[in-house]
């Protein structure tokens, strides 16, 4: 269920301020992934516009020159608040004080002092921001029970129960990281695009290949979702979000749902709680 509103600007008429909607405040959100990095602009609850970027070092600098970038590109108004999410903690100061600099105010970070949501977890601050946001958007966008399969560089199993809490998941290695370890690793097996196989038994090593990394990781979420169900009790609802959600999820048995910006919606909400 991907979420296609697109928040609209208040009418500009004649008669001045009083005919005017309410005014919707603008929020920039910083999705700083292991892989890619994500801009996010919303008006309200309304994602606008987004641009990604390579994730990559930085400087203070640089960052707030990509910030600019991206707003004369894509984002359009400047937003006067943000929201940072960031599982390479070698980045985070550079994008933290970019922000800061650009909205002149410092960001409300993602992680387990600024959730909405009780987290039971050994140690919370072992745990990535993005799993937060996932846990929180998946509760207030389809409900609870829930689990999240985010597959991007790694494939985490966020886990919300019927009371609302992060309780815990499971990580595995993401499709993409599998393939690529595969080439790199085994002299003989080729690099091979990502499609879905035509059968299971292949006849050929570029087909074989599809089928261990295409059908092995559905397999592999289901049999995952299957067992942290089981454990949590009920039926929990299915999200699948990241970079290889929408593609993967047809091969799957048990994903309910598809929603792409779940994330970067669960980090306007704890934005919205924080501020």
């Amino acid at each position: 269920m991907r979420d296609r509103r697109r928040g609209q600007p208040a009418g500009a008429g004649s008669r001045g301020a009083a005919r005017r909607g309410p005014i919707r405040p603008q929020l920039l959100v910083v999705n700083l992934g292991n892989s890619r990095t994500t801009l996010a602009r919303f008006s309200g609850d309304a994602l606008e516009s987004r641009v990604a970027l390579t994730t990559r070092r930085r400087t203070t600098d640089e960052c707030a020159f990509a910030l600019s970038q991206a707003m004369a590109a894509e984002l359009g108004q400047q937003p006067r608040a943000a929201v940072l999410c960031s599982v390479v903690p070698r980045l985070t100061g550079a994008w933290r004080r970019a922000l800061e600099r650009f909205t002149g105010a410092a960001p409300v970070e993602a992680g387990p002092a600024t959730a909405p949501l009780r987290i039971r977890y050994g140690d919370p601050a072992t745990l990535g921001p993005d799993r937060i946001a996932n846990a929180i958007a998946a509760r207030e966008r389809h409900g609870a029970p829930a689990i999240v399969v985010d597959l991007g560089t790694a494939t985490n199993f966020d886990c919300v129960s019927a009371e609302g809490e992060f309780v815990g998941g499971a990580i595995a290695p993401g499709i993409g990281l599998s393939a690529e370890a595969l080439a790199a690793r085994a002299a003989r097996l080729p690099r091979v695009t990502l499609e879905a196989p035509e059968r299971a038994l292949a006849t050929d090593t570029a087909s074989a290949l599809r089928v261990g990394i295409v059908w092995g990781a559905a397999a592999l979420v289901d049999g995952l979702v299957r067992r942290l169900a089981h454990e949590m009790g009920g039926r929990p609802r299915v999200i699948g979000t990241g970079g290889f959600a929408r593609w993967l999820a047809p091969e799957c048995e048990t994903m309910d749902v598809v929603d792409e910006d779940l994330t970067l919606h669960g980090l306007r909400i704890l934005w919205e709680a924080n501020k």
